[in-house]
């Protein structure tokens, strides 16, 4: 570790203790030698801290007063790093020793790339992907690249992609400072693709590098009631405050059928859990669309790209999600921010 870091990589932790060894050991193991590494912890009550400063002194801990969700300890995270690049990291990950190293490359490499996204892969399945960097559709519904798919080398080259996934995201910090953090109402879900979503407009893009491996315990940071609720309401804010006018026009059809679609399923599904909170959280959606719009009109304003190349970022409909790559995701070209 050094005194002055170039990657800054946070770690958002509610009573992870079980997990932040291994996580944090591999982040010692790193070959890049210009890092830090932020615990942002959210009031755990496990002796996460303890363990951090018994075990891991060399670790910027941020001890929140209260858990303030993924958005809150990430962006606290964030507000305390010092490097030029800062990488999202959840605490039940394990990154390959290389991968700090192949994320910065990709910043030095491209100018014009503000977000790099890893390939991640299961923690306990190495051979079959989480995400090989996240698309967006054109009927307003996020996905992970590849998800469940074994590893044979279909995503084995770099290639732009809408955004990176949060559990291993990474921004240059010049581009956080313009178009802000991750946004505090979404708490947990969707947050990622927001963000994702103001930097392409500002015209930043995002870089999937198959260098920079990451091994996910998938189903250890949230998942059931929690994550559909966020689902249902975040999804639609995202749609709210970021999808170009010129793109509702003439896709709104589309994202009307397939909100409708996914209500439909919560309705059918109606004695689960889930199911209800889904439903729960569109309503709430729809209950917070003013304070979405009142964001809006800033990013709308600040939009420097085409809506032919915004269009061109976003997934067909008819495209399969797991096994999509988009027809504008070839291997990048070094370059300016695009127009």
């Amino acid at each position: 570790m050094t005194e002055t870091p170039t990657l800054s990589v946070v770690i958002p932790n509610w009573n992870g203790a079980h997990h932040l060894p291994l996580c944090l050991d591999a982040l010692r193991a790193q070959t890049y030698p210009a890092v830090e590494v932020i615990v942002a912890d959210n009031a755990s009550t496990d002796g996460s801290q303890e363990l951090l400063a018994e075990q891991h002194p060399e670790v910027h801990i941020v001890a929140l007063p209260e858990n303030r969700g993924f958005t809150g300890a990430c962006n606290a995270g964030m507000e305390a790093a010092a490097g030029e690049f800062v990488a999202l990291l959840n605490n039940d990950t394990e990154v390959d020793a290389e991968w700090a190293a192949a994320v910065v490359d990709a910043f030095n490499r491209y100018s014009d790339v503000g977000m790099v996204a890893s390939k991640m892969l299961l923690f306990d399945r190495r051979d079959h992907l989480h995400t090989a960097g996240d698309f967006y559709r054109i009927n307003g519904r996020p996905g992970n690249r590849g998800v469940w798919e074994k590893d044979e080398g279909q995503y084995d080259r770099e290639e732009y992609v809408f955004s990176a996934c949060g559990g291993s995201s990474a921004y240059r910090r010049s581009m956080l400072d313009e178009v802000g953090l991750l946004d505090d109402d979404f708490f947990f879900s969707c947050e990622d693709v927001d963000l994702g979503w103001r930097a392409q407009l500002a015209g930043y893009h995002c870089l999937y590098t198959p260098r920079a491996v990451v091994y996910h315990h998938l189903a250890a940071t949230g998942g059931g009631v929690t994550a559909s609720f966020h689902d249902g309401r975040n999804t639609l804010w995202v749609l709210f405050k970021n999808y170009p006018a010129a793109l509702w026009r003439k896709h709104g059809w589309k994202i009307l059928r397939a909100q409708v679609g996914l209500a439909w399923e919560a309705l059918r599904a109606w004695r689960g859990a889930a199911a209800r909170a889904r439903l729960r959280g569109m309503v709430a959606g729809l209950w917070g669309l003013p304070k979405m719009l009142r964001k809006r009109r800033a990013i709308q304003q600040g939009r420097r790209v085409s809506m032919a190349y915004i269009e061109s970022m976003l997934t067909p409909v008819a495209v399969n999600p797991v096994k999509n790559t988009q027809a504008t995701a070839n291997r990048p070209s070094a370059g300016s921010r695009s127009e």
